[in-house]
This record gives C-alpha cells, sequence and structure tokens, in this order.
C-alpha cells in the first residue's frame, strides 16, 4: 500500500513540474542578455568574448560602439560546420544592404565563396577598411533578468562579415575581430531584439578597472548593481541625432552612419559657459561636426578651438593648483599633490556638456576628467583632434567608464546616468554569479 502510495506522489510530482521543464527547453526566450566587457591593460581597449561556430569556440574581440557589424577574422584558422555564405540577391544580403557581389579565385572556404554578397569590415583603431564575405554561423550569450546571467541562448543564423587578417594590426593581443554595437540593421544589438523580439534597446557600462569585468545588456531594464542598486531608473535622456554621411573608413555612397550622434549645444565648467564656435557643434550637409560617442577612443578628442577653451577654462577655475609639464597625449597637467579627492574622483572643476536645454546636461566629475599619468601628475584627460577633424567632439572611452549609457533604437534616444560613483556603486559590480 505504502509503495503503491509513493508511486501515485511520484507520478503527480513529475506532473507538476515536466510542463515547466518542457516548456524552459522548448520555448524560453530571454528579456534580455548579458556580456562581460574587460579592459585591456596595454590597449585600453574595450573587450568582450561570444561564443561563434560549431564546435563552438570562443572569439575574442575589440568592443565597437559605433561599429557596422561583427567582423571576425576568416583567414587563420576558421572552422566550423554550420558555417554559411550569404548568397548574392539573398534576404541575408537586402538586410545588410550589401551592394556588391563576389568571386573567389581559390577553393571554397570561409571567407571565400563564390557567388557571394560583401561587406566593407573596418579597424576603427588603424582606419582600415577592406572587402569582406558577409556570412551567417551559430553564436551563444547568457540571457539574463537584470540582476545576474541566466541560462546560455543561441542564435543559429547570426549575420556577420569575414575580416582580413591584416586587419587585427593594433588590436589588443588575442583579439580575433570588432563588435559592432551601431545603428545597422545587422550590428550586434539589433540582430540579438530581432532573435529574441525584445526591446530595440542596449545598454553599456564599462569599467575603469582592469581586473573587474564591466557589462553590455542586450533589452530593456532592470540594470541591476550591487548593493542592489537599479541604474536604470535614474536615467536622463537625450535624442540621438543620426549622421546622413557615414563615418566608417570604408562606405557606400550614400549610406548613412552607423555611430551614435548627440547635440552637444555648449560646454560649461564650474557652471560658466566656455567660449566656442557653436556651428561645429552641428552636423553640417556633408557629415562633418557634431558630438559622438566611441569606445575605440581612448579619450574625448576634440577640434583644437574648442580644446584650446577648454583647457583654458579648466586651467582659470583650478588657478590654485600648479601646472607641471604636459604629458603626451595631453595638454594640461597639474601637480596631483595639491588635488584633493571626493566620492566622484579627483576634486577638480565640473564639466558639463549641455544637451537640448540648459537643465539636460553631461556632467564630467574628476573620475572621468583626470587621468593619473605619474606619482604626483595629473592630467586632463581631453585631447587635441586637430583644426579640420571629421567630428568636433568624439566622448571618448575613458570619459564613459562608471556611466551607464542606454541606446534606445525605437525612440532614437540616449538615456545616460552619469557617475554611478554618486550612487556608491560602479560598472564593475553586476553580479556575474549565475542563480543557485
Amino acid at each position: 500500500m505504502a509503495s503503491s502510495f509513493h508511486f501515485l506522489l511520484l507520478c503527480s510530482l513529475l506532473f507538476l513540474i515536466s510542463p515547466t521543464i518542457a516548456s524552459a527547453t522548448t520555448s524560453f526566450r530571454p528579456k534580455a542578455l548579458v556580456l562581460p566587457v574587460s579592459k585591456d591593460a596595454s590597449t585600453l581597449q574595450y573587450l568582450a568574448r561570444l561564443n561563434q561556430r560549431t564546435p563552438f569556440v570562443p572569439v575574442k574581440l575589440t568592443v565597437d560602439l559605433g561599429g557596422q557589424f561583427l567582423w571576425v577574422d576568416c583567414e587563420k584558422g576558421y572552422a566550423s560546420s554550420t558555417y554559411k555564405p550569404a548568397r548574392c540577391r539573398s534576404a541575408q544580403c537586402s538586410l545588410a544592404k550589401a551592394s556588391s557581389c563576389g568571386e573567389c579565385y581559390s577553393g571554397p572556404k570561409p571567407g571565400c565563396n563564390n557567388d557571394t554578397c560583401s561587406l566593407l569590415p573596418d579597424n576603427t583603431v588603424t582606419r582600415t577598411g577592406t572587402s569582406g564575405e558577409l556570412a551567417q554561423d551559430v553564436l551563444s550569450i547568457k540571457s539574463t533578468n537584470g540582476f545576474n546571467p541566466g541560462r546560455v541562448v543561441s542564435v543559429p543564423k547570426f549575420l556577420f562579415t569575414c575580416g582580413a587578417t591584416f586587419l587585427l594590426e593594433r588590436l589588443a593581443s588575442g583579439v580575433k575581430g570588432m563588435a559592432g554595437l551601431g545603428r545597422t540593421r545587422i550590428s550586434l544589438p539589433s540582430q540579438f531584439s530581432a532573435a529574441f523580439s525584445f526591446h530595440r534597446k542596449f545598454a553599456i557600462c564599462l569599467s575603469s578597472s582592469t581586473s573587474a569585468n564591466g557589462v553590455i545588456f542586450f533589452g530593456d531594464g532592470p540594470y541591476v548593481m550591487l548593493p542592489n542598486i537599479d541604474v536604470s531608473k535614474s536615467l536622463i535622456y537625450t535624442p540621438l541625432i543620426l549622421n546622413p554621411v557615414s563615418t566608417a573608413s570604408a562606405y557606400s555612397q550614400g549610406d548613412p552612419s552607423s555611430e551614435y550622434f548627440i547635440g552637444v549645444k555648449s560646454i560649461k565648467i564650474n557652471g560658466k559657459a566656455v567660449p566656442l564656435n557653436a556651428s561645429l557643434l552641428s552636423i553640417d550637409k556633408d557629415g562633418f561636426g557634431g558630438t559622438k560617442i566611441s569606445t575605440v577612443n581612448r579619450y574625448t578628442v576634440m577640434e583644437t578651438t574648442i580644446y584650446t577653451a577648454v583647457i583654458e577654462a579648466f586651467v582659470k577655475q583650478l588657478a590654485n593648483v600648479p601646472r607641471v609639464a604636459s604629458v603626451a597625449p595631453f595638454g594640461a597637467c597639474f601637480s596631483s599633490k595639491n588635488i584633493g579627492s571626493t566620492r566622484v574622483g579627483p576634486a577638480v572643476p565640473q564639466i558639463d556638456l549641455v544637451l537640448q536645454s540648459q537643465n539636460v546636461y553631461w556632467a564630467i566629475f574628476g573620475a572621468n576628467s583626470m587621468v593619473q599619468v605619474g606619482n604626483d601628475v595629473m592630467c586632463l584627460g581631453f585631447v587635441d583632434g586637430g583644426s579640420d577633424p571629421r567630428t568636433s567632439i568624439v566622448i571618448g572611452g575613458y570619459q564613459l567608464e562608471d556611466n551607464l549609457l542606454q541606446f534606445d533604437f525605437a525612440t532614437s534616444r540616449l538615456g545616460f546616468s552619469s557617475s554611478l560613483l554618486f550612487r556608491q556603486t560602479t560598472c564593475a559590480n553586476f553580479n556575474f554569479t549565475s542563480n543557485a
């Protein structure tokens, strides 16, 4: 009697749990995905690893916020049983806006097949580009609930472009390509949101440490950092601006830029406006000017007259601290013995990038403005970009660290947190320990 009771109990338990198991394995649909991002100590590039191919291979990539798509070196050691080139005039070519069709004159292999369409992968660090075959292969990444990583999910036909080995020049050691997060239909955020039908949003949170990972979230928040702070709750919003002319090193005529531009209207230091040629802050009909955000530039780069005006205003506001000899690539360096510290870094004048109105501004505090270059020397982490750059202001990686930035394709707006140090957390505080 007891044994039959146990049998019935076991059956009823199996009945209760089996639908859950079945639905989890067959129809699990993540609401968001998560990707750890490290900061390379020698190049200061931001790196991520994605598992690609069959069997899976961890592929190390330099993260390029404005990059058009994922490209990897197919010339050296690309082996996969699920690699498939995109045939000319296929739906994939159309989605990728691939206009050229190519032939390959050696035996078929990844990156070299006849009757395939091609794109123009570029190394945005060296500003070099080439032509490369569009292809698809399986890619896997971890899901998240915003608090922890969850189960691994796969995209079986993830589109990417084959690059050449020479394109890896000056990328960090072991890197095999670049992960493009830009405004295109085949960038990582676009393909992930299409594959899993979640919000067309992603967020980056770069760590200032070379020993602790930052994070990229694909999909909507929450984005929770220890100790249980949802940083998606305190974002300030500004429109994303489309530059109608491509800013890539190689592109087809008529392509818009895949990079993210915002409308900086003025710059203030300690609340005082810096005198600038305001016309440089707008994008002209040829795609010149404006302000973009970059993970490839280490530090913020400014057109010479803007740079000079900012340096002069900053030095004036920091008049009580002795200047010391400049240390390349910086122009304004100071004795750090005379600079105090605060929760948000060195106690120096606040720099505000004023956006669509006077009360919407991106505040840059000492942790994101000052770079320690020696024992007693600190420099303002901005660089002179010359007198005729393509883009007047490029906000670089150092200025993004420990700030959460959310890019929303659907509403074309940027949400930004300013320094998370104010909230007593950092971008290294996502809990990468999986749920039990």
